[in-house]
């Protein structure tokens, strides 16, 4: 493959990504990853005991041979929170990369842009990766961008509702006005279309966890959102019809012996 996701200069063939929580065993979730063909699957830092690693931790269940272990900050409430876990997760881990969560509302689990600033600003300095999860808004964005992010994660719908994309004028102006680093939608995709519809607005990549993790059957599903993303960056490179108000003759009559 040629239409490769570049993020700091490393190479995904795959623009799926995945997380690890809510699966209902560590086998179910190693075979949804190998299903998926993802490359990058977040942990949560603060979830697992890392010291207990090779003694059946769901860390032995990633291969990470195939896969790049993306630590995240989740369940940080302040910058300085997230600042000190990323540096745990550098540390025990051996990883500069990390996902950037900082929470700003405890009810709807939405992120603090502001918080998320800071910490990216520091971290950046610190050699740190960042790929912050924030809120989709653009003026953030763009501050994210300048405080050295790798990539820009927005939202689609509140993390774990499965709403899928609810603000597809954000997203829109997102993919024209961030063309520096990759954008990532991360939370609230709740099936294989919602995943093809982010990819066919141009989104260069998706992550998601619940919507594979809570499915009858995993693994399928996330084969499912596999071939969702191939089709819709397919889409999106070969660009869409154009929207007409009126029928449009299929075999047009033009040329046609009377």
């Amino acid at each position: 493959m040629t239409d490769k996701l570049v993020i700091a200069g490393h190479e995904f063939n795959s623009r799926l990504m995945l997380g690890t929580g809510k699966y209902t065993s560590n086998e179910v979730m190693a075979e949804a990853h190998r299903r998926s063909g993802t490359e990058m699957v977040t942990v949560a830092v603060r979830r697992i005991d890392l010291s207990q690693a090779g003694r059946g931790t769901l860390l032995d269940y990633i291969d990470s041979k195939r896969v790049k272990i993306l630590p995240n900050t989740a369940g940080c409430y302040t910058a300085q929170e997230a600042i000190r876990t990323a540096r745990l997760a550098r540390e025990i881990l051996g990883t500069a990369w990390i996902k950037l969560e900082v929470i700003g509302d405890e009810k709807t689990l939405y992120p603090d842009n502001t918080g998320l600033v800071e910490a990216t600003h520091v971290l950046v300095k610190e050699g740190f990766i960042v790929l912050p999860y924030f809120n989709d808004d653009i003026v953030t964005a763009k501050r994210l961008v300048d405080a050295g992010a790798a990539a820009v994660m927005p939202l689609a719908a509140p993390i774990g509702s499965g709403l899928g994309i609810q603000n597809f004028t954000t997203m829109r102006i997102l993919r024209e006005m961030i063309t520096e680093v990759p954008i990532i939608v991360d939370a609230g995709v709740g099936t294989a279309s919602d995943v093809t519809i982010a990819m066919e607005l141009g989104m260069d990549g998706v992550l998601l966890n619940t919507a594979v993790a809570e499915a009858k059957d995993p693994p399928l599903m996330a084969e499912a959102m596999k071939l969702a993303v191939e089709a819709g960056r397919k889409a999106y490179l070969a660009g869409r019809m154009p929207r007409r108000l009126y029928a449009s003759a299929s075999s047009p009559l033009q040329g046609v012996i009377s």
